[in-house]
C-alpha cells in the first residue's frame, strides 16, 4: 500500500516523469471536456445521419471526372460521384438502397404479393367496386352508345334502354369477383413490391428518415446521451497521459481516439450484439433489439400506411411497368358482359349497327370500364381500413424474424457509410484536443485559466 502510495505521489509531483506536477485543473477539466464533444459527436452525428432531406451544396467544375479515381470511399460521400460539394443526410441519400433492401431482407420474407393481396380480402375488395361502380354504370352506358351509335341510342324507347343498363349492372357482380379472382391468381406476376418500394422511398426519401426516427427515436436519443458518459470515461486515461508526458500533441491525437471511439461504441450500443448474451454475468444486447415487438409495431404502421397501401398497390397495377398486362386482363373479363347485357338480342344487333361497330361498343364499353373497376384501390377512406390488415401481417412476420434479420432492416442501409461518422468523430475529437490546449495553454482566453 505504502509503494502504490509513494508511487501517487511520485506521479504528482513530476518526479517520476522528470518534468513538472499535474496541473490538477486542467487534469479534471480534460474528462468533462471530452464527455461534452462526445455529446456534440453524437448529436451531430445523428444530425449527419438525417439531414438534410435533399441535397444541398454546389457543383464543382470536373470533379465529377476526378471522382472516378479518387478513393473508393471518398466517392461515397453525398454528392461527389455527380460533381456537387455539399452534404446530403446518410439515411435519406441512401434512400433507394434502404428499400432494395428493406424488400430483399425483410419485406420478402413477410410474405408474397399473393398473401397480401389475400389479407386484403379480395371478396371485399369485388363488393366495393361494384358498389362504387353502380352509380357510374348508367352514365357510362349512356356516354359510350351516344359516342359510338348517337342515333340509335336516341331513337331507342327509355324502357329499353334502362332494360341495357339493368342487364349490364345484374352482370357486375359477377364480372368484378371474376377480376378480382383474375388479379389474385397473376398478382406475383402484376405485383413487384422490390419496384414498388424502392421507387417509393426514392421519391420520398423523407419517409426513410421517420422509418429511422419513428422506429428507433427513444435508442437514438440514448446515443447522445451516452456520447457524453462514453466521451467522460475515456477522458480518464487521457488526462492521465496528457499529464504524466505534458507534451502538447497528446491531446488532440488522443482525441481523434476518444472521437472515433465514441461514435463506434454509440453504434455498438444500438445495434450489437443482436442475440442477447452474458458478459461477466450481465446481459448484454442491441439496445434496439430488447424492443422488437414494439418496434416491429411501428415499423408495421409506417409501411402499412404508406408504402404497401391499397392506393399504391392500385396504381402499380393500373401504371406500373406491368399495367398494360392488368388492363388488358380486365378488359378482357369486362366484354363479356356486354354480350350478357344484350342477350337474346345480341345477334340482332350485330346486324342492326354491324359486327365491326357491335364490336367497338364492346372494346370501349371495356376500356372504360378498366380504369373505374380499380378506382376503389384508390380511395383513402377503404384504403385505410384495408391497411389496417395489411399492418396486422407486416407487425406478425416482424416479431418473429431472428434478431440478426431484424436488425438488418435498419442497419444494413447505412453500415458501409459508417466510416463517415467514425471519420467527424475523429476530426470534432481532434478539434477537442486543440481548443482544449488553446483554452488551457496557450491562453486563447485572458485571465484562464487563473
Amino acid at each position: 500500500m505504502d509503494a502504490i502510495s509513494q508511487f501517487f505521489q511520485d506521479w504528482a509531483s513530476g518526479d517520476l516523469t522528470g518534468g513538472h506536477g499535474v496541473d490538477w485543473f486542467a487534469f479534471i477539466s480534460i474528462p468533462f471536456f471530452t464527455g461534452i464533444i462526445g455529446w456534440l459527436i453524437n448529436w451531430s452525428g445523428l444530425w449527419m445521419l438525417f439531414s438534410p432531406v435533399r441535397f444541398y451544396g454546389f457543383k464543382v467544375p470536373g470533379l465529377r471526372e476526378v471522382s472516378t479515381i479518387i478513393p473508393r470511399k471518398l466517392q461515397e460521400v453525398p454528392g461527389i460521384p455527380y460533381g456537387r460539394v455539399g452534404w446530403q443526410g446518410i439515411v435519406p441519400a441512401r434512400a433507394a438502397k434502404m428499400g432494395s433492401i428493406a424488400v430483399d431482407k425483410v419485406i420478402a420474407k413477410l410474405g408474397t404479393p399473393a398473401e397480401f393481396y389475400a389479407q386484403l380480402e379480395p371478396e371485399e375488395i369485388a363488393a366495393h367496386i361494384v358498389k362504387v361502380f353502380e352509380s357510374d354504370l348508367p352514365s357510362m352506358v349512356e356516354e359510350i352508345m351516344m359516342r359510338e351509335h348517337p342515333r340509335m341510342w336516341r331513337d331507342l324507347p327509355a324502357p329499353l334502354k334502362a332494360g341495357v343498363v339493368a342487364r349490364v349492372q345484374a352482370q357486375l357482380p359477377n364480372v368484378v369477383t371474376t377480376i378480382t379472382d383474375e388479379i389474385g391468381v397473376h398478382i406475383n406476376q402484376l405485383l413487384d413490391p422490390k419496384i414498388m418500394v424502392i421507387d417509393h422511398f426514392r421519391k420520398n426519401p423523407e419517409l426513410v428518415v421517420r422509418v429511422f426516427r419513428d422506429v428507433g427515436q427513444r435508442e437514438l436519443n440514448l446515443m447522445v446521451a451516452f456520447g457524453f458518459i462514453f466521451g467522460f470515461l475515456l477522458g480518464v486515461p487521457v488526462a492521465i497521459v496528457d499529464q504524466t508526458w505534458h507534451i502538447w500533441w497528446l491531446l488532440p491525437i488522443l482525441g481523434i481516439f476518444v472521437g472515433w471511439t465514441t461514435n463506434l461504441l454509440g453504434m455498438w450500443l444500438i445495434f450489437d450484439p443482436p442475440e442477447a448474451r452474458r458478459i461477466l454475468g450481465i446481459k448484454v444486447q442491441g439496445l434496439f433489439l430488447r424492443r422488437q415487438a414494439e418496434c416491429a409495431e411501428v415499423y408495421a404502421g409506417i409501411i402499412a400506411d404508406d408504402v404497401i397501401t391499397l392506393e399504391r398497390i392500385g396504381d402499380f397495377l393500373m401504371d406500373g411497368p406491368r399495367g398494360d398486362r392488368t388492363r388488358q386482363m380486365i378488359a378482357t373479363a369486362m366484354k363479356p358482359a356486354i354480350d350478357q347485357a344484350a342477350g337474346p338480342l345480341r345477334g340482332a344487333a350485330r346486324i342492326f349497327v354491324g359486327a365491326d361497330k357491335f364490336d367497338n361498343i364492346r372494346e370501349s364499353f371495356a376500356r372504360e370500364a378498366v380504369g373505374r373497376t380499380i378506382t376503389p384501390f384508390r380511395d383513402p377512406e377503404f384504403s385505410k381500413r384495408q391497411s389496417e390488415k395489411i399492418k396486422s401481417l407486416i407487425a406478425r412476420r416482424t416479431k418473429e424474424l431472428p434478431p440478426k434479420d431484424f436488425v438488418e432492416m435498419m442497419r444494413a442501409a447505412i453500415k458501409e457509410d459508417e466510416w463517415m461518422l467514425y471519420a467527424h468523430g475523429a476530426l470534432m475529437g481532434a478539434a477537442g484536443g486543440f481548443i482544449h490546449l488553446g483554452i488551457f495553454n496557450w491562453g486563447w482566453i485572458p485571465g484562464f485559466p487563473p
